[in-house]
């Protein structure tokens, strides 16, 4: 299979731009452009064609691409342009700007300029800059001459760069690229504007209701103590956090509060609502997400969106303003998102798959081999609990063991397991959490050990040292390179330390970036365990995902599930098939006791 680099540019203006605007917003405008095409063939030098649409399409047809692997630099635009304008579908993608982002974390930009010096590679030329607000047709002879120039530099630079982090890149996960990718450029979910527009009717008139009210009480709005009330009021427990002033508890209901902001996101729309007053916010996240859906359906199919590797475990994170990864667990939005005529939705979602992998690798064999026969691991838990036997446990007393299994397996002490409990609007003592903590701890020790070992292994990455952690053959603690996973990439901990916190007590952090900030965050052992779950349940789901796109497009994936669109006579026998792909255990992690949950219908809501 040859490989194709290639690098679209394309017209823009101060008041339409990628910085102003969405990808598929961009690309679907009727006053989109394309300037000219830069395409490499190997190792061959790049050749430039600039033209009309029809004689771009012409050049273009020029190359096999149903038998090449194409490289792009952000390929989700450039692979977008070349299916939505061109029609063409290469049979592999590769993206340069996603390898990096699996092996870098903070310490490169994602901008091709800063990887080609990061690597040494050459220098990323500045003509784009003179190309604000020109049509093709304003270029003259000598400047299109220069832009051709500046697009094979950039294509050149690109090849350069993808030799440079294909070296040991695991090949699943360029697969997983190419999968990813595709959900955008290659889209096949239709949206149902009628659904879509009654819920931006009803959301807008909730938070018509709910302002009214704000706005008669700006005391209440304003007020710490009022406006945790009002959260408590609608069932939410306030974040809080520790005063760097006063070195006391305090709320946390400022715009850098993440605990805080997150609550916008919040599946009840009047909690959204209040938050958004707070913040000074219009329009809450179901408003503004359900307008821009409703602005994506006038322009066609719903491609969908994914950051790779947009969490340093590897997870996949909401991009170009269409968080599908923060839609609501019962949201009407769900409903919206359909299968074509002909074709059904189906979803499958991996069972406890975190709660599965911590019992896995602490090898604590009782909970793996009750998860393996299907017991009911939360009325277990919910009877050592209580002391009662199994049959007699109530359903309330299974959502404490259900939260307990789901909560506790990260060191969570008793203070964040009453708010969390708060939060379900469960009202436990204090006292109680602490001894129900404890049995979790006594129940399952070798979890509690594992975290034990987690700590050592933070410090003797800061050591540069190695270290065990958990079930002998699955990890590797490789000094200051980070924890390898089995799939050959890394969870690193850039500029690992001890500092001195606002209370005076040490504490371990490394860097992480937020905007183009470089913050410390805290870390430890039952945060590391955490991270090592969420790492290891990503590849799991990444290893079935690739299994299930042999057969069925994949349209998407949402967390720990993956949502398909199938022909209508298939409907169950794909269904089936997605089921016992999401069953297997992945050849490193024999006796994972994996298990699934899936639906389909003709939308995602109905799965």
């Amino acid at each position: 299979m040859k490989l194709i680099t290639i690098d679209f540019e394309t017209y823009y203006a101060k008041d339409y731009s990628l910085s102003k605007m969405t990808t598929e917003e961009y690309i679907r405008s009727k006053r989109f452009e394309t300037i000219g095409v830069a395409v490499q063939v190997g190792e061959l030098s790049p050749v430039w064609c600039s033209g009309t649409h029809a004689q771009i399409k012409a050049f273009l047809d020029t190359f096999d691409w149903s038998d090449a692997a194409v490289i792009a630099h952000n390929a989700m635009f450039d692979m977008a342009i070349l299916n939505w304008h061109f029609g063409i579908s290469p049979k592999k993608i590769a993206d340069t700007l996603s390898m990096a982002r699996a092996l870098h974390t903070i310490e490169v930009g994602g901008s091709l300029a800063a990887l080609a010096e990061y690597y040494q590679l050459g220098v990323k030329g500045t003509e784009v800059g003179d190309a604000l607000g020109k049509r093709r047709i304003d270029f003259t002879a000598e400047e299109m001459d220069a832009y051709g120039g500046y697009c094979k530099n950039d294509v050149v630079l690109t090849y350069k760069l993808f030799n440079q982090l294909a070296q040991g890149f695991p090949v699943s996960e360029l697969n997983l690229i190419d999968l990813t990718i595709r959900m955008f450029s290659e889209p096949v979910v239709e949206l149902d504007t009628d659904v879509l527009a009654l819920n931006l009717k009803t959301v807008q008139d909730i938070k018509a209701n709910l302002m009214t009210k704000v706005n008669i009480d700006k005391d209440q709005l304003m007020s710490n103590d009022k406006f945790a009330e009002a959260l408590m009021g609608l069932g939410v427990v306030p974040p809080t956090k520790i005063s760097p002033t006063t070195g006391k508890v305090a709320f946390a209901f400022a715009k850098t509060d993440e605990e805080f902001t997150q609550l916008l996101d919040h599946e009840d729309i009047f909690v959204q609502a209040l938050v958004s007053a707070r913040l000074g916010i219009k329009s809450t996240i179901e408003e503004t997400r359900t307008e821009r859906l409703i602005g994506i359906a006038k322009r066609g199919l719903l491609p969908v969106p994914l950051r790779y590797y947009a969490a340093h475990t590897g997870r996949w994170g909401g991009d170009d303003k269409v968080n599908l990864q923060n839609l609501p667990r019962n949201s009407v939005l769900k409903y919206a998102l359909r299968a074509p005529g002909g074709y059904r939705f189906v979803d499958c979602d991996s069972s406890q798959i975190e709660a599965r992998t911590l019992a896995w690798l602490a090898e604590q064999d009782d909970l793996v081999t009750a998860f393996d026969k299907g017991d009911d691991v939360y009325k277990m838990m919910a009877s050592a609990i209580y002391g009662q036997d199994a049959e007699d446990i109530s359903k309330d007393q299974r959502f404490v063991g259900k939260t307990t299994i789901l909560g506790a397996g990260y060191g969570m002490g008793a203070a964040k397991f009453y708010l969390q409990l708060k939060n379900y609007k469960v009202d436990i003592e204090q006292v109680e959490c602490e001894r129900i903590i404890r049995v979790y701890r006594e129940t399952y020790p070798q979890i509690s050990e594992l975290w034990k070992q987690a700590n050592l292994a933070l410090r003797a990455m800061m050591r540069d040292q190695t270290a065990a952690l958990g079930r002998v053959g699955i990890l590797e603690v490789q000094g200051k390179d980070g924890i390898k996973l089995p799939n050959g990439l890394y969870l690193r901990y850039p500029n690992l330390r001890i500092i001195t916190n606002s209370s005076g007590k040490d504490e371990m952090v490394y860097d992480t970036k937020k905007g183009r900030a470089i913050i410390p965050t805290r870390i430890y052992g039952g945060k590391v365990v955490e991270n090592i779950c969420q790492a290891l349940a990503r590849i799991v789901i990444g290893e079935q995902l690739i299994q299930v796109s042999k057969k069925y497009k994949v349209a998407m994936t949402v967390h720990d599930a993956i949502g398909c669109v199938v022909p209508q006579a298939e409907e169950q026998a794909a269904l089936a098939y997605v089921e016992a792909c999401m069953k297997v255990r992945p050849s490193w992690a024999l006796g994972l006791p994996l298990n699934c949950e899936g639906g389909s219908g003709e939308s995602y809501g109905d799965c």
